[in-house]
């Protein structure tokens, strides 16, 4: 298509820029989303500080302790949210890197309709990384009716495919009604706690 080489060329000076990290696959779905509301000078540069907030870090280089205290967190509020599918999942095997990994890769962009996704950005960016979470729990709680009733199989295909005909104004209703509190503490302070809990078990 007519944004091929422009992609290439922004993945490919984005490698050069952080070996560290080089390319992962769903990145490409991030670079798209820009490219197709910037020039490739302004893009890239939103898409290399983008992908610099500590949570795209940790996942884009496959830290697997920093990608640990996410799910951790994340499963902390699945369980005061949806505390009987939460149960149902932990039954059935259904582990957040199933289907978070891919959401969190893409910033929804390769999972939600562009409408909807591009809505999910624009909160990300005002309010940070707990918002991607809470809208992969607004998600759960859209479907959460369907997604009891299934076992893995089914639940592993639902969450890596959703349902193309998603409602953008159901699903924000849904991520309304996720409460991001615990014990009045934030998702970034449970996180904090995640960490220095690891710290301290590594000493």
């Amino acid at each position: 298509g007519p944004y091929h080489d422009l992609l290439h060329s922004l993945l490919g000076a984005y490698a050069c820029y952080r070996p560290d990290v080089g390319y992962v696959q769903g990145m490409s779905f991030i670079a798209a989303v820009l490219l197709l509301n910037m020039d490739v000078a302004d893009a890239f540069i939103c898409f290399a500080n983008l992908l610099n907030r500590p949570c795209q870090v940790a996942f884009f280089r496959i830290d697997e302790a920093m990608m640990k205290f996410y799910f951790q967190t994340y499963e902390e509020f699945f369980k005061e949210n949806m505390p009987s599918l939460f149960r149902h999942f932990s039954k059935t095997n259904v582990t957040p890197d199933i289907y978070l990994i891919d959401w969190i890769f893409s910033l929804y962009s390769k999972s939600l309709p562009l409408d909807i996704a591009c809505r999910v950005w624009d909160i990300f960016c005002r309010d940070g990384e707990e918002f991607l979470f809470r809208t992969a729990l607004g998600i759960l709680k859209l479907y959460e009716d369907i997604l009891i009733h299934q076992e893995f199989i089914l639940l592993a295909q639902f969450l890596t495919k959703l349902p193309e005909d998603i409602s953008s104004d159901s699903l924000f209703k849904s991520i309304e009604l996720i409460n991001m509190n615990i014990d009045k503490k934030k998702f970034s302070q449970i996180l904090a706690s995640k960490k220095e809990q690891g710290k301290m078990e590594m000493t």
